[in-house]
């Protein structure tokens, strides 16, 4: 059985309240709606931050992460969908932060391929299911536990079969009703940011860390309504979503969200490397979505003002963007936060998140509940799928 701790929900009462989303075409949630469901849950996203962050900077188990995994030198984020798409960020922070060798890996790799994922260099498996149920994690975490290599398990749902095969197990408040990722998504994210914060004592990033939730939610606040009208305006036939670095994990997780949310082609790629060849797809319905780094802005300007002249439409988030940048912007998105790059990963999903919404939205879908998808994907033991038999990127 794992140590676990279960972090408070915001709705308890503690904390600033969510937006209210019906001034931005839903209602309250418990509305039937197409939409409300996620569109409230992507709107709540900074309160649940507060109160995550909050939470683990007096979490029990996370103190115990840090005595007992804190000096290793390598580690290994498992999930599958979305939460690969978070392992993927995690990891990335795991590197710059803390200085440690960190990898991020789909569950299904560790069970197909395990020679290609155990080293003999002693390594932190960290096993991330917002259900707690994804099949494909649960079975990583069973071979994890077989050759005896502890893990750390993170999850918005307690009392899941995930909790007694980990060692420790941390369990955000973050879930949602709608069958989608979003708000979990970001929160999980954070959570595994602030672990990489704490394992190397870096006290101000950490810091930034809890500041962001209120920095953040001016900028939140303008999102809807600017992204529903440049969606009522455009019709697009592809989605390219593009990324560096601790981006590409969240272009990724645009790319699913577009393709969920409103049944629609997307596309992922580093961002330099779409001039190899995909750029060829670029025409005035191709949506081109940069994910502007501060490490890499010159180059992936350059490749703006590229694709921009191909014809592609562009929508570009950034924190600070120059004049050049606006200058290729079709829809420009900035943050303007006072935080180091690695503190404004969250908040950078959520411009995708409302992206894909929307578009499902005017497509006359239901983004709370897409087709053939469910919460979790749940094996039979043969590898066929209990409900639906196809495949799905929910985790």
């Amino acid at each position: 059985m794992s140590d676990v701790t279960e972090l408070k929900d915001p709705r308890d009462g503690r904390g600033s309240a969510a937006p209210d989303s019906s001034d931005h075409g839903s209602s309250e949630p418990g509305s039937s709606k197409p939409g409300a469901h996620s569109l409230s849950e992507i709107l709540s996203q900074a309160q649940y931050w507060e109160t995550c962050l909050t939470e683990l900077t007096h979490s029990k188990a996370l103190k115990e992460v840090e005595a007992r995994f804190g000096q290793s030198p390598e580690w290994l984020f498992i999930g599958c969908g979305s939460s690969y798409y978070v392992a993927l960020a995690a990891a990335a922070t795991m590197k710059s932060i803390a200085g440690r060798r960190a990898l991020a890996i789909p569950a299904s790799e560790l069970l197909l391929y395990p020679e290609l994922v155990f080293s003999a260099t002693p390594y932190v498996p960290v096993l991330i299911s917002r259900s707690g149920q994804t099949s494909e994690v649960l079975k990583a975490a069973e071979i994890l536990r077989e050759r005896n290599i502890p893990s750390l398990a993170i999850s918005c749902a307690k009392g899941q079969v995930l909790e007694t095969l980990a060692t420790i197990t941390v369990t955000v408040p973050a879930d949602e009703q709608s069958t989608v990722m979003t708000r979990s998504f970001t929160s999980m994210l954070l959570a595994l940011q602030f672990l990489a914060g704490r394992i190397p004592g870096n006290a101000r990033y950490c810091s930034d860390l809890l500041s962001m939730p209120a920095l953040v939610q001016p900028a939140l606040n303008a999102l809807p309504d600017r992204i529903r009208d440049f969606v009522a305006t455009h019709t697009f036939t592809n989605y390219v979503c593009l990324g560096q670095g601790p981006f590409y994990g969240l272009a990724c997780e645009y790319g699913l969200k577009v393709m969920e949310m409103s049944i629609s082609s997307s596309q992922v790629f580093h961002s330099l490397e779409f001039r190899h060849g995909p750029k060829s797809v670029v025409t005035p319905s191709t949506l081109l979505i940069f994910l502007l780094s501060e490490h890499g802005y010159d180059a992936e300007c350059d490749l703006l003002d590229e694709m921009k002249s191909l014809g592609g439409t562009t929508m570009v988030i950034a924190n600070q963007a120059n004049a050049r940048a606006r200058a290729a912007a079709d829809l420009l998105i900035e943050l303007q936060l006072p935080l180091p790059e690695l503190a404004r990963l969250a908040p950078c999903v959520v411009p995708g998140q409302l992206l894909a919404l929307y578009t499902g939205l005017k497509k006359g879908l239901n983004p709370d509940s897409p087709r053939f998808l469910s919460r979790s994907v749940i094996l039979e033991d043969d590898g066929s799928d209990k409900r639906s038999k196809k495949p799905e990127p929910v985790a």
